[in-house]
């Protein structure tokens, strides 16, 4: 009789994908399992990025990674590993190489309904599934979807989850993004690494967390930089005012108090990224205003 039976499986849907333009590598995972994300994804920038699920041989992530890195493909690496497995029919794995080549492998005893898609620049599958539709799904969605790698990711996730997903329901969800120097600090690859760990809707809360990111960690857009006219500068000092950060006067004009409180204001809601206006006050992050407005109390 199988050890399976005394391991709990890793019932799961990922996609694992690369942007062709930035080269940016990273993983979106479902499961009906507590902590996804401390489990199958394994991605680092310039190398490939691995989901290992199923009866998760977790190994494939830092020894397929090794593997790619010495330019060994998506595709002869998975082979390699499966090959070395004597539990391989037990086992599911997507990867991705830095190239864009991918492979997708689901073993003969996962159970039903497992299997997976692979083209240029991406890996979906999944086990446990109500249907192959969620596969399908993903793969679909992950290359009509325009925008940055994360967006298209979570779309996919979604789209998996909106055609079937895990028959036996939801749990957790991870995304993670590698991007050389893109960690904080620029000291790592750990662009962006969120998990959802336990939560009756995973993939919702994940969308949140990467707008909570998105907001605290992200730059602003040129197009997002609003010019600090009077009007906008004399809501900008009243909700400073509310929020106890301004004494000034509604003046609707851009001074040094109104400039000091807003970096005490910022400082305080960790938007240090968003105040990147310039020092003659003509131009404030649309988020930042928005943000703002919405934890005034007004």
């Amino acid at each position: 009789m199988s050890e399976r039976r005394h391991e709990r499986l890793v019932s799961t849907f990922s996609i694992v994908g690369r942007d062709a333009q930035t080269g940016d590598l990273g993983i979106a995972v479902q499961s009906k399992f507590l902590a996804v994300g401390a489990v199958v994804p394994w991605v680092k920038a310039g190398v490939g990025a691995v989901a290992t699920q199923a009866w998760a041989n977790t190994s494939y992530g830092p020894r397929g990674l090794e593997l790619m890195a010495k330019g060994i493909s998506a595709r002869d690496a998975l082979e390699a590993l499966t090959g070395a497995d004597p539990q391989a029919e037990h086992r599911q794995a997507g990867m991705v190489d830095a190239q864009g080549g991918s492979a997708t492998f689901t073993g003969a005893s996962c159970f039903h309904w497992a299997g997976g898609l692979h083209g240029p620049d991406f890996a979906a599958q999944g086990n446990i599934l109500v249907s192959e539709a969620t596969v399908h799904a993903l793969a679909e969605t992950f290359q009509r979807t325009t925008g940055p790698l994360w967006q298209r990711l979570l779309a996919a996730l979604g789209a998996g989850q909106a055609a079937g997903g895990d028959s036996r329901g939801m749990q957790s969800a991870a995304l993670v993004v590698a991007r050389e120097g893109g960690g904080y600090g620029g000291y790592n690859d750990r662009f962006i690494d969120l998990r959802v760990d336990d939560h009756t809707s995973p993939i919702e809360e994940l969308g949140r967390l990467l707008e909570m990111h998105e907001l605290y960690f992200f730059k602003p857009a040129p197009e997002d930089l609003l010019p600090l006219d009077a009007h906008l500068t004399a809501e900008l000092q009243s909700l400073l005012a509310r929020s106890g950060d301004y004494a000034g006067p509604t003046s609707g004009v851009y001074d040094q108090a109104t400039y000091e409180a807003l970096e005490r204001y910022g400082a305080r809601e960790n938007l240090e990224e968003r105040l990147a206006h310039d020092p003659a006050g003509k131009r404030l992050d649309r988020k930042v205003i928005e943000y703002m407005r919405q934890h005034s109390g007004s």
